[in-house]
């Protein structure tokens, strides 16, 4: 198991869609090993998709407070409801977070890691998760959905001005 780099923009490989896994063997149960601890090497990390570490396939795992990790294999929306302004920010885009719209409640279908398909109905925190991961998969970071320039913010570190 590895701590593996995240890819940043203007990396292409973040534009890219990634593909379908269609065998779940040895090596993707090490990327999926290996991804939980690239996720969880910083607790400020919620989600990661595998393009964000330079594999073009449809897997992302993600942990957010109060709930287990969640392994997604082809994941898919299945239904959106509602909408919400959510402030986000991505590994891929770092030192920024945007204002954008994302579902109040997510309907998603996929395989865990053992290819087993599953469903599930998310809200709030883990919805907004799900719903930027699964973006991920399809080349689509969340600075696509800033309505304006004015939606996107610098982070500033403690003690910096």
């Amino acid at each position: 198991m590895a701590v593996l780099q995240i890819r940043t923009l203007p990396d292409p490989v973040l534009r890219q869609k990634a593909k379908r896994v269609t065998k779940i063997d040895s090596s993707i149960q090490r990327l999926i090993d290996d991804m939980i601890d690239t996720l969880r090497a910083d607790p400020n990390r919620a989600g990661l998709a595998a393009p964000q570490v330079g594999v073009l396939l449809r897997i992302t795992v993600i942990e957010v407070p109060e709930q287990e990790l969640i392994t997604l294999i082809n994941p898919e929306i299945v239904k959106k409801e509602g909408e919400r302004i959510v402030q986000e920010g991505c590994l891929s885009v770092p030192g920024y977070f945007g204002e954008i719209k994302r579902a109040v409640t997510l309907k998603v279908k996929a395989q865990d890691r053992h290819g087993k398909q599953f469903r599930l109905k998310a809200q709030g925190f883990l919805a907004q998760a799900l719903e930027q991961e699964i973006e991920h998969l399809d080349g689509v970071l969340y600075i696509d959905h800033l309505e304006s320039r004015e939606k996107l913010f610098e982070i500033i570190q403690e003690g910096e001005q």
